[in-house]
């Protein structure tokens, strides 16, 4: 990775400006004590020592993490949700068109046909796989099972993704401490599951396990004992996530996750939380890709309005992030110490992280069942951006400039 030799003259500097005593290092420099891929401990140590309480007291910098495939290997609202439809937990709403602003009328037709419309009793989803079967493909794919587009119309793509906000609004008329539930129960059933096993929901094969990253618990309980204000900041279901951050030490005031709006009798409706000015909605502003940082500022440094879509001035900012996603380079891109991604081949955040514009960004290969290294380089200068209307197009730097192709080096 470029610029190792900045890292290492920083590094030793900051080493030589370390306490001599055992007694305070030992109280405030707490160290990770996990095996990372290449220099990437070294790097992590660095900021931990640069910005926690090895450098003084009174200080509270920001981590934040991604938790689907960053924090676990494998999604936990999606092992939820697989939980739900085996134990018939959905509820049938009145029209299928309520769940989405964005649901396709083949999508309504599809989901009427499959799993039927009327009064809001649980769905038979274990016994029925033509509705299970259309429920993921539209999770999985954003398509009926037919291959027929299941969301349309016009949203902002840094934003939200319909298909994303589509799982909480499935829970509608559960109440947060419901989903909760199921939520313990696919953790339980998930964790006990051997590495690797899948199940088979519908005509799906899907992930049956989910575990927790030792690498990333250590990393994340490393920074709280150095004064670190950890958060995680997720695209999933707010409820779900929070039952799985607890088991890293990360309670819900610092789990940021998509937030339904409840009706009057506390249940789970198919309207979420605004963000930056925007006002709740069927899922305009959810934590993706630019929502990310939206709802950091809002919620962490108290940004309001407009102004939370933007980024913050250096000390406003975090100074670790994580991620594994596209959904996730604005925010892993905002941090100022390290920009710390797995790698899942996805363009966008891997064209930002081998390019390395300010040589902070770190590298990892997933922790459990790692991919191999991409052939091909990453389109960086053609489609790897993705834009507001949905389009595709080069990713560029600050200063302007494109970005090259970056071949994978991982």
């Amino acid at each position: 990775m470029r610029h190792l030799l900045a890292w290492t003259l920083l590094a030793a500097a900051t080493l030589a400006a370390a306490p001599a005593s055992p007694s305070t290092a030992d109280t405030n420099c707490p160290q990770l004590s996990t095996t990372w891929y290449g220099d990437n401990r070294a790097h992590l140590q660095q900021v931990i020592d640069e910005r926690g309480t090895c450098s003084g007291p009174a200080r509270h910098p920001v981590a934040v993490f991604d938790w689907d495939n960053t924090v676990t290997k494998n999604d936990v609202t999606d092992a939820t949700l697989s939980w739900a439809l085996r134990h018939d937990q959905l509820l049938r709403p009145a029209r299928w068109k309520d769940t989405s602003a964005w649901l396709t009328d083949a999508a309504d037709k599809a989901l009427a046909k499959a799993c039927g419309t009327g009064t809001p009793e649980p769905l038979r989803t274990s016994t029925n796989p033509r509705c299970t079967d259309q429920i993921l493909d539209i999770r999985e794919n954003a398509t009926t099972a037919s291959g027929a587009p299941a969301f349309a119309g016009t949203w902002n793509h840094r934003r939200t993704v319909p298909q994303y906000a589509w799982v909480p609004q499935l829970f509608a008329g559960r109440t947060p401490a419901e989903l909760a539930s199921y939520a313990r129960a696919a953790r339980t059933e998930a964790l006990t599951a051997p590495i690797g096993t899948t199940r088979t929901l519908g005509t799906h094969t899907v992930p049956a396990y989910v575990r927790y990253y030792d690498q990333q618990r250590d990393l994340i309980r490393t920074l709280q004992r150095a004064g670190f204000d950890v958060y995680i900041v997720s695209a999933g279901s707010e409820p779900i996530t929070e039952v799985w951050s607890r088991g890293v030490g990360i309670d819900a005031d610092h789990t940021i996750a998509i937030r339904s709006v409840l009706d009057r009798r506390g249940r789970i409706t198919p309207w979420n939380q605004g963000c930056g000015g925007v006002p709740a909605s069927r899922g305009s502003a959810i934590p993706y890709i630019d929502g990310k940082r939206c709802w950091i500022n809002q919620e962490i440094y108290g940004v309001q309005g407009a102004a939370a879509w933007e980024r913050r001035p250096w000390p406003r900012r975090p100074a670790l992030a994580a991620g594994d996603a596209d959904t996730d380079v604005t925010f892993v891109g905002d941090a100022t110490g390290a920009h710390l991604v797995i790698d899942r081949n996805k363009p966008e955040l891997m064209c930002r992280a081998h390019d390395d514009a300010d040589g902070r960004w770190l590298i990892n290969p997933m922790f459990i069942d790692p991919l191999p290294r991409r052939a091909d380089p990453y389109p960086c200068s053609t489609t790897a951006y993705n834009a507001p209307d949905g389009s595709r197009g080069p990713l560029l730097r600050e200063d302007g400039s494109v970005v090259p192709d970056q071949s994978d080096t991982v």
